[in-house]
């Protein structure tokens, strides 16, 4: 005999209900975490555009395989955006209705006795009388539903409470997530020591909005770098504390403000705030041509590679004929050994010492391709001169000169506009509370009924713990004290 085929509406219910099932939303929450793995593993558009491109270039076919699948850009992927959503319908659906059963089982009256009261924890008898249990039970904050000669009482109602504030908490965090990547933006900025930073998407090396973000709503406030400092372990060269002197402006109107900064004390302008996020040195340099014409003047940050900040950079000077590049390295405190060459002992400026690879030819900065500022790509280029630099000196090379004029530090500000983060907060700690209610509160019913001119007494720990039968036992004993 062959079962009777579903039609529409009993279709989608038996889908939602397959969906919304808590099982459904373990299994979308781990493959929303494996689905996370390739954006870990493959450098993203939002984030590495520079990488992206040398994927292209190394393996057309192959990057071009990988972008087919979203890989370079899986957090905006039609798959992501699936599994995710999937999710969050699937924990709402799970959530509010466990929430409406919740709120229903705060206000409702405990069941009555069952017909075998000695098949129940803590099973005893006592000769005191119906009225007495009674009183006793309302003394004791236990809610009551009298029937005739039997009592049903219940207390730790405060659970089922707890129950609902964790379920509708996870809401608030769903809805807390979902606004802040919606709603919010991200961006980062490098910014030399003397120089000023304005809120304006191109003066963002980086910068990630949601997907419901306009740039025009950036807020107009300025940043004036006006000084960095760092303290150092002398033993172990860890960072102790950074500090970061400011001038600021929330708008072109206002006064200027002086602040500081520090890694956990950001800037706050209105919902945004901006972070010390990472530090470097960028070396002040001027290049010269054979007739003496300065080509290239000013300070060039280089990306620390250590602890130590030891630190990599490209100098790039297209005016120059032919084009000239230095492929370099700067160390704070310099030192050398056998193995590993030049590196830095420590992150202060002690000893800093700027080695240079000058290449001539095309530096490709006008093929509209865009490239790291830290690199050059010298597969088409000539190497002329290497040499290594201390402050106050220079190095001539065939078409022209280069002068180690000093160092200032530079800061990367980190700018995020995070609307949903306090309400992610709030559920967060209203989750844990609700879940702490939940797991500790003692659930217990207890019922009384009177057979023969004595009280059957017995009960039920709904959520296990230990207690109830002491708990009947200090009823019986306070009832029989009361004769």
């Amino acid at each position: 005999m062959s079962a009777p085929e579903l039609g529409t509406t009993s279709l989608l219910r038996y889908l939602w209900r397959q969906l919304t099932s808590m099982r459904t939303a373990l299994i979308l929450l781990l493959l929303l975490g494996i689905a996370s793995i390739p954006g870990s593993i493959f450098p993203q558009r939002t984030q590495s555009p520079l990488k992206v491109r040398e994927y292209f270039d190394d393996d057309p076919n192959g990057a071009k395989w990988l972008d087919r699948f979203y890989l370079f850009d899986v957090y905006g992927s039609p798959w992501f955006s699936a599994i995710y959503l999937l999710l969050f319908v699937s924990l709402v659906g799970c959530v509010l209705p466990r929430s409406f059963h919740y709120f229903k089982e705060i206000f409702k009256a405990p069941p009555e006795a069952p017909s075998l009261l000695n098949t129940m924890e803590g099973f005893q008898v006592s000769p005191a009388s119906l009225e007495r249990a009674e009183a006793w039970l309302k003394k004791n904050r236990f809610r009551i539903s009298k029937t005739g000669k039997s009592i049903a009482a219940e207390k730790g109602y405060l659970r089922e409470t707890g129950n609902l504030l964790f379920h509708l908490s996870l809401i608030v965090v769903l809805l807390g997530i979902a606004g802040s990547s919606v709603f919010g933006m991200r961006g980062e900025a490098i910014v030399n020591v003397g120089e000023r930073f304005i809120n304006t998407p191109t003066n963002y090396d980086n910068l990630t909005p949601g997907r419901l973000f306009s740039l025009e709503s950036l807020p107009t406030f300025t940043i004036r770098v006006n000084n960095f400092s760092a303290i150092y372990d002398r033993q172990t060269t860890q960072a102790l504390d950074y500090e970061l002197k400011v001038t600021t402006k929330d708008s072109l109107d206002s006064s200027e403000v002086n602040q500081i900064v520090k890694v956990n004390k950001p800037l706050t302008f209105g919902s945004t705030r901006v972070y010390l996020q990472a530090n470097g040195y960028s070396p002040l340099v001027t290049v010269r041509d054979s007739a003496g014409l300065v080509k290239f003047e000013g300070p060039v940050p280089f990306l620390p590679q250590d602890s130590n900040l030891s630190s990599i950079g490209a100098i790039k000077v297209p005016d120059m004929d032919p084009q000239i590049g230095f492929v370099s390295s700067f160390f704070p405190t310099a030192a050398r050994d056998e193995v590993r060459g030049g590196f830095s002992s420590f992150p202060e400026l002690l000893d800093p010492r700027l080695l240079l690879s000058v290449w001539k030819g095309d530096l490709k900065m006008d093929d509209g391709v865009p490239q790291s500022i830290y690199r050059i790509d010298t597969t088409d280029m000539e190497r002329i001169g290497l040499w290594a630099l201390s402050i106050g000196e220079s190095y001539s090379f065939e078409v022209g000169s280069i002068t180690f004029n000093g160092v200032v530090p530079w800061v990367n500000l980190q700018v995020v506009r995070d609307p949903g983060k306090q309400y992610a907060l709030i559920g967060s700690i209203l989750a844990i509370v609700g879940l702490l209610i939940s797991l500790f509160i003692r659930q217990r019913r207890i019922w009384v009924r009177e057979v023969g001119g004595n009280l059957e007494i017995a009960g039920l720990a709904l959520n296990k713990l230990p207690g109830l039968e002491d708990e009947i036992g200090k009823m019986i004993q306070e009832l029989g004290d009361q004769k």
